[in-house]
């Protein structure tokens, strides 16, 4: 992360907005070609944004990130434990609102990516992980963001070794029942 954990501790900017209406969020996603029965074929629970969220810091980009406030002292927690065994993670992105999404897959259809495509690699808007304030992509230096090869780096063998003790997981394996491509990168916390 751009930020040490205990700079995470100081004045911080405003979290971002909620979402708009769900209801007219999910019939735009639909409007895209997201099948209305996308998250029971795909076995995907819908996702709520949290009430609350605490800021985590910046990304490698510079923008501030947030999760749920359990989550969060969860990273904080797993961060210093990386730092402390010499292994570097840093953040790409953690929560995202159901608009953002949406506006993602907007952005992808825009480009000429077809709806299936597009789901094949991200979760519909109201299935994705990220709305829930749980979950985090991550990265290491020397590794291109979000791409598969962060699976051979130190800091993937790290969390593998380690995530658990801090309550996350890697939500989407090779052949995960989902159908999302595999994503080394993303991990989800749940609470023990």
């Amino acid at each position: 992360m751009a930020d040490s954990p205990r700079s995470m501790d100081h004045p911080h900017p405003a979290p971002p907005p909620r979402s708009a209406e769900r209801t007219v969020l999910l019939r735009r996603a639909r409007a895209l070609g997201v099948p209305a029965d996308y998250g029971r074929v795909r076995g995907l629970p819908p996702m709520r944004e949290p009430q609350r969220l605490s800021f985590i810091g910046h990304d490698v980009h510079g923008r501030p990130q947030w999760l749920a406030p359990r989550a969060a002292t969860a990273l904080r927690r797993l961060l210093r434990a990386s730092a402390a065994d010499r292994v570097t993670i840093d953040l790409v992105s953690a929560f995202r609102t159901i608009e953002y999404q949406l506006e993602i897959l907007e952005r992808k259809c825009a480009r000429g990516q077809s709806i299936d495509e597009i789901l094949r690699v991200s979760a519909a808007p109201g299935y994705s992980e990220h709305h829930s304030g749980r979950a985090v992509d991550l990265t290491t230096p020397g590794y291109v963001p979000l791409e598969e090869v962060f699976e051979h780096s130190p800091a993937f063998a790290w969390l593998q070794r380690h995530a658990a003790d801090f309550g996350f997981r890697m939500s989407y394996p090779r052949g995960n029942a989902h159908g999302i491509a595999h994503e080394p990168w993303h991990w989800c916390w749940h609470a023990r």
